[in-house]
């Protein structure tokens, strides 16, 4: 893809993006499990205490698509190079408060490489996660041969392990 002077647009991943629903809880969790380590943060912002946008539409609808918002943001580093933004809506009311399957449209999930999946699984079991079976072990194409395991974090946000045979 180029820009309109032919000049090639580059992309890289930056980070992803987790709304989560107690921000202090998950980056406690975050810290204390993963040595995660908060870079930023910013808000909350309330949608009615921010001026309107130029036309009169609503200052978080133009920029998050969600009305009538309020939002705090935390940029956090989960492991070295790997950032993840953690959202934390309180308003509208009406927002989901359950994270959504795996199934559902939207749904996401993040992987860490581990060196003993094992030693990982029984960690994460010890601080609340809820283990689902595992492992998956995959030993043919077109996959790398591995060891794959899921969980729930004590949120219920789904996190892979995976490790490298």
């Amino acid at each position: 893809m180029s820009n309109k002077a032919g000049t090639p647009i580059e992309f890289k991943l930056d980070h992803v993006s987790l709304t989560v629903a107690d921000l202090e809880a998950v980056i406690d969790f975050y810290g204390r499990v993963f040595g995660a380590r908060v870079l930023y943060r910013m808000g909350p912002f309330d949608a009615a205490e921010i001026p309107p946008m130029e036309d009169g539409s609503d200052w978080t609808i133009a920029h998050v698509n969600v009305g009538a918002a309020r939002l705090a943001i935390a940029m956090i580093e989960l492991t070295p190079g790997y950032k993840v933004e953690l959202f934390q809506y309180d308003k509208p009311a009406d927002a989901r408060r359950d994270p959504p399957r795996n199934c559902d449209v939207g749904a996401s999930h993040f992987c860490l490489q581990v060196n003993d999946i094992d030693a990982a699984v029984a960690r994460l079991e010890d601080e609340g996660c809820r283990v689902l079976a595992g492992p998956i072990t995959m030993t043919e194409a077109p996959c790398p041969d591995s060891h794959s395991w899921y969980v729930l974090d004590p949120f219920g946000h789904q996190l892979e392990l995976v490790q490298y045979l």
